[in-house]
């Protein structure tokens, strides 16, 4: 087989243009240098704290980022993205990379994730990107919607007293002397019930602008806890519009008393009660609703099926904070793509 010279790699550049490479629109439009001072916090000590110049120099830390954003737009393992990137041109121009440039392993990309998790710098790229849009045009507008999707895990074969005993916050005595399997026991993860089926893992509690659909604010939580605990993390000030949609699962007298106290309408669905079913007016009422909620159903889509599904392959709320966060980064610039191709010139 003939080795590939410059002009053959050119030629595979120019035929993943003709076929509209997604990566090269994404890494047009996103300003990866305006994240390298946070970015930068957690992976090189600052020059008067280095002891010596001796050894190999660490990755770049803006390519430890776009690998991270590429990870969550496919939700490719740690050693997958490793894989992918070497046998993959469009992931390596992506990152900048020559095919005899060194690639970020397994390893350093796991170590690059842990340190931005435990340092909680996922959310503050998230809001950094997000004042981004807003520079751009891309401001939140005409409303709020509200709305929380299950994040799986892998299932811990936990017994029903050592659940018993996470739920109180504990831990069950004989993992104390087992190290090795305390490390792949996830305790803030939790069981709850959707359509009569269980599901075991986090919520991605979202609000998202009506306008744009894109993620203004979300929280991370443990499966079990309600939809509308989480509003407080969400509700935004700054949107264009006053409305507020969820699905009935928000509505509640004290929710409709916060959203009157913070100036905003509610638009949350209206329930029937036992003996009392709703009226064809308040039914016609939720169907008006829902083609203005059914909105963040589309970011919740695009995340399960066009950015490779939701499952979290980590242990823990720490991390799980950071690959749901990552994924909803990750979203919004995807998004953004889109929204530049429809309106190159928002207003």
């Amino acid at each position: 087989m003939a080795q590939m010279g410059f002009f053959d790699l050119s030629d595979r550049y120019a035929s993943l243009d003709a076929k509209r490479d997604p990566l090269v629109e994404i890494d047009t439009v996103v300003p990866w240098e305006e994240f390298r001072s946070t970015l930068e916090r957690v992976w090189r000590k600052p020059e008067a704290e280095r002891k010596s110049r001796a050894g190999r120099k660490p990755m770049d830390a803006v390519l430890m980022f776009k690998t991270l954003v590429l990870s969550a737009l496919y939700n490719l393992s740690d050693d997958q993205i490793e894989y992918q990137v070497r046998d993959r041109l469009s992931f390596m121009r992506f990152l900048g990379l020559g095919l005899e440039d060194r690639v970020p392993d397994a390893k350093t990309v796991w170590l690059y994730r842990e340190a931005l998790a435990q340092a909680g710098l996922v959310d503050e790229l998230f809001r950094q990107f997000d004042g981004y849009l807003s520079r751009q045009g891309y401001i939140a507008r005409g409303g709020q919607i509200l709305d929380a999707s299950i994040v799986p895990v892998p299932k811990n074969r936990n017994t029903r007293e050592e659940n018993k005993i996470i739920k109180g916050g504990e831990e069950p005595d004989d993992w104390k002397d087992k190290p090795a399997k305390r490390c792949q026991k996830d305790v803030d993860a939790r069981w709850t019930k959707k359509h009569g089926k269980s599901h075991y893992g986090y919520k991605n509690h979202v609000n998202v602008d009506r306008k744009h659909k894109l993620v203004r604010r979300y929280h991370v939580s443990d499966a079990a806890q309600h939809d509308s605990q989480a509003v407080d993390h969400l509700l935004m000030e700054g949107n264009t519009g006053a409305g507020v949609w969820a699905d009935s699962a928000y509505r509640s007298e004290e929710m409709e008393a916060k959203l009157r106290a913070r100036g905003l309408k509610s638009r949350i669905h209206r329930k029937g009660k036992r003996g009392k079913p709703l009226s064809e007016q308040a039914k016609a009422s939720n169907r008006t609703k829902s083609s203005v909620r059914v909105r963040v159903e589309h970011a919740f889509g695009a995340q399960t099926n066009d950015m490779g599904g939701t499952l979290v392959r980590t242990i823990g709320m720490v991390r799980a904070k950071a690959k749901i966060g990552m994924k909803n980064l990750a979203y919004n610039m995807r998004r953004l793509v889109q929204l530049r191709r429809i309106n190159p010139c928002p207003a």
